[in-house]
């Protein structure tokens, strides 16, 4: 198989091209340290919408307290739950205290219970005010798990899209109190900061909670930071444009083209198609470090040397 000048040189400049695309994107997260996928995976759609929300931090455990479907009553999920997003500041802080500065080693613990004591108080008197707000939601949610059991919910067009519009305000509802519970968590940060000297506000600042989903988020960016570098270098094209492939399908998955409402991902598609070309194609060993790797190379792309 020959291919032209022409031909070679496109399919080199499309294997650069989609490389610098990978590394730039997965190196602006990594520089950005305010970058999360949250708002990604919160839009999610379709059947596998779930799956990709499941990693989204819960402050206190939100789903298993006042989104569980129990016969608790409402006074009691509220009270776990402000326990137990108290309990999540209290983690924050404690990651924070071993990185201030030697002069403010003694003041740190007191100043952590001080943070934490007046905004729980703040943080008591707001669950109180959206008690009725609360309790509301819990109901709408045996609702909505009643007309997930009848007949017709997976079947009748009017009531699939029902239980979406129902899924979808009360997804907004809780999403609302659960950044407001991270707000308060950020108070509780900020005012523990704000008693230590200047060094040791710079120390805490620059602390990252390590969350599941920012273990997930640095992965997805150093993986991009790879296949990105690879591909531009051409070094294990073939493995790194299909790594590429899944990465991308995993994107155009969260919005499928079918679902109502799912964001166009024509984008991704596009460059799909280009990735699944460079791993049809020999073109690591043009102008990339796959040459060298020529036993190897050879051996599993046997149409290099003729292509070259």
């Amino acid at each position: 198989m020959r291919l032209t000048l022409l031909a070679t040189l496109a399919l080199i400049a499309l294997r650069v091209v989609i490389g610098l695309h990978f590394f730039l994107e997965g190196s602006s997260h990594l520089q950005d340290p305010q970058w999360s996928s949250t708002g990604f995976r919160r839009a999610a759609v379709g059947p596998l919408g779930d799956f990709y929300r499941a990693s989204l931090p819960e402050p206190g455990n939100f789903s298993g307290t006042i989104a569980s479907l129990d016969d608790r009553p409402t006074a009691e999920v509220i009270e776990a739950w402000e326990a137990n997003v108290a309990a999540d500041w209290e983690k924050r802080l404690a990651a924070r205290q071993p990185v201030v500065a030697a002069e403010d080693v003694g003041a740190a613990a007191q100043a952590a219970k001080e943070a934490v004591e007046s905004t729980r108080a703040e943080w008591k008197a707001y669950l109180e005010e959206v008690r009725p707000e609360i309790e509301d939601y819990r109901g709408e949610l045996a609702r909505l798990a009643a007309m997930r059991r009848s007949g017709g919910a997976e079947e009748i067009p009017y009531v699939i899209e029902r239980i979406r519009d129902k899924q979808r305000t009360l997804a907004g509802q809780a999403a609302g109190w659960k950044s407001d519970a991270e707000a308060f968590g950020d108070r509780v940060v900020g005012r523990f900061a704000e008693a230590l000297s200047p060094a040791s506000r710079t120390a805490v600042a620059a602390v990252v909670d390590r969350t599941d989903l920012w273990k997930a988020d640095q992965f997805v960016s150093w993986s991009l930071v790879t296949i990105g570098g690879c591909l531009v270098i051409g070094l294990l094209t073939k493995f790194n444009a299909m790594g590429g492939v899944i990465f991308l399908a995993s994107v155009v998955a969260t919005q499928p083209f079918w679902v109502p409402g799912a964001q166009t991902t024509y984008e991704q598609w596009v460059e799909m198609a280009g990735l699944l070309v460079l791993a049809s194609m020999p073109c690591g060993g043009w102008m990339g470090l796959d040459y060298f790797l020529s036993p190897l190379t050879r051996r599993c792309c046997p149409l290099s040397k003729d292509s070259r």
